[in-house]
């Protein structure tokens, strides 16, 4: 059974210029190619994997605190709140609460301060009332 042999570099860690990197021999069976050696799987020490997750747990950390951040910010902007009378509509809402906002700046607050898709309102409702800038 014939054999062939192919030269590659050997692994080494970066060479020292005053030592050459002497080839490595390998044999290659019939129909196999000759490729590039394959590069050992990078195993981390217990230091290294204690070390990747709490480089993992701070990254978590740090978003949780950006949303927290986020989600206050966005709670800081709310004035009060009122609950809906019968008979009254968003419109006579935004009037009452927002006096100094034009009539459709003052209903969109509200729906974007309550996630209302639209201005349809019931009676008893609880809305949040935006702070005026």
């Amino acid at each position: 059974m014939p054999a062939a042999v192919a030269w590659g570099p050997a692994f080494a860690p970066v060479p020292s210029p005053s030592r050459a990197i002497r080839p490595r021999l390998r044999l290659v069976g019939p129909g196999e190619r000759v490729s590039a050696p394959v590069r050992p799987r990078i195993r981390l020490s217990r230091r290294g994997r204690l070390l990747m997750t709490l480089m993992v747990a701070a990254a978590a950390l740090s978003l949780i605190v950006v949303h927290m951040t986020s989600v206050s910010a966005a709670v800081a902007q709310i004035d009060h709140a009122t609950t809906v009378a019968a008979g009254q509509t968003l419109s006579d809402v935004a009037a009452a609460q927002l006096p100094g906002l034009p009539m459709d700046e003052a209903v969109a607050r509200l729906q974007l301060a309550n996630d209302l898709n639209t201005p349809q309102v019931r009676a008893g409702q609880s809305l949040l009332i935006p702070a005026l800038p």
